[in-house]
């Protein structure tokens, strides 16, 4: 990665500038209110999921078991990118450290692609549940269900380290804005003032393989789960089957088609206008929706969640 002709002197900057909607500023009251308001309802939706899915002795399965890692994530997720966003959008100072951005888009990186294992590992188990009922206990059994989990954070650690070693090398030749809501790996590599080839081809293949061979895997997984679906007799089961799908197919499409678009583009066709949108809808509006999506969709969750008010309500009132 050399720089052309260009040196920046004194090393990288101290901090970057976002500018999110600095372009609109009538934009920046209503998108601080949005913000907020999704990311309490991220927080609230997800943590009820961890508590029902570890309190509630009928949710103690393998579904369940990822269902718990998965909002562990969105948790997490939401949490690197829209602190800050709500810092830089209630203030004219719009900036963040070289340090913070750093570490923000390691942390992104490090969340995204584990997710993606993770709802590969989640249509394993519907396929196991659907295709092979008799054997699930046998297949899904609590240690498999740890070294899929473990395998997805070392692995989506193992991808971030590698994007953070390349980038943190790119000079920038004294530019510090960043037409973003946060700091994110495609970003930097635009604003880099050096040939970022090795940086493009990287990110390329990195995430072509943490997106499309977890992404093939679901397919394939699906595509077993309904040829068992439609050989079901009963129209009661086959619905329960069609039901517990849904909610993670609609979860992965929420979370594949946003980062096909933005990750698996060519680089000279990156738009950042467009690119800064679909951030900000992946990282705050899919982590939102996703506890509603699978609590909507599931007798067995909003039970859990029913009589976990209901021990609240009881405890409040002592």
């Amino acid at each position: 990665m050399r720089t052309d002709n260009q040196s920046f002197l004194g090393g990288p900057p101290r901090d970057f500038i976002l500018l999110g909607v600095s372009g609109r500023p009538w934009l920046e009251l209503p998108l601080f209110v949005v913000l907020l308001v999704s990311y309490v309802l991220a927080m609230l939706g997800n943590i009820a999921i961890i508590l029902v899915s570890r309190l509630d002795s009928q949710l103690h399965s393998p579904m369940y078991f990822f269902l718990s890692h998965l909002s562990f994530l969105d948790l997490c997720y939401t949490t690197t990118t829209v602190p800050q966003m709500l810092v830089n959008l209630g203030s004219s100072r719009k900036t963040i450290s070289y340090g913070g951005c750093t570490v923000q888009y390691a942390v992104f990186h490090w969340l995204g692609c584990t997710e993606c294992i993770v709802l590969a590992a989640m249509a394993l188990d519907r396929y196991v549940a659907i295709c092979e009922p008799l054997r699930y206990a046998l297949i899904m059994h609590r240690p498999l269900c740890q070294q899929l989990v473990a395998m997805a954070w070392l692995s989506g650690f193992g991808n971030s380290l590698i994007q953070v070693v390349l980038t943190v090398q790119l000079p920038f030749c004294g530019r510090q804005v960043l037409d973003n809501f946060f700091c994110e790996v495609p970003a930097m590599i635009k604003l880099s003032c050096a040939d970022t080839t090795v940086n493009d081809t990287t990110l390329a293949v990195l995430v072509a393989f943490f997106v499309l061979v977890p992404l093939a895997l679901i397919l394939l997984s699906y595509g077993f789960i309904a040829r068992a679906v439609l050989q079901i007799q009963s129209s009661k089961a086959r619905h329960k089957a069609v039901g517990t799908c849904s909610s993670h197919l609609a979860v992965v499409s929420l979370f594949y088609l946003p980062a096909i678009y933005m990750y698996l583009q060519p680089p000279a066709s990156y738009s950042q206008e467009q690119g800064k949108f679909i951030s900000l809808f992946y990282s705050i509006i899919t982590p939102t929706l996703n506890p509603f999506i699978y609590t909507l969709r599931n007798k067995d969750v909003k039970g859990a969640l029913r009589k976990l008010l209901a021990k609240l309500w009881r405890l409040c009132r002592r």
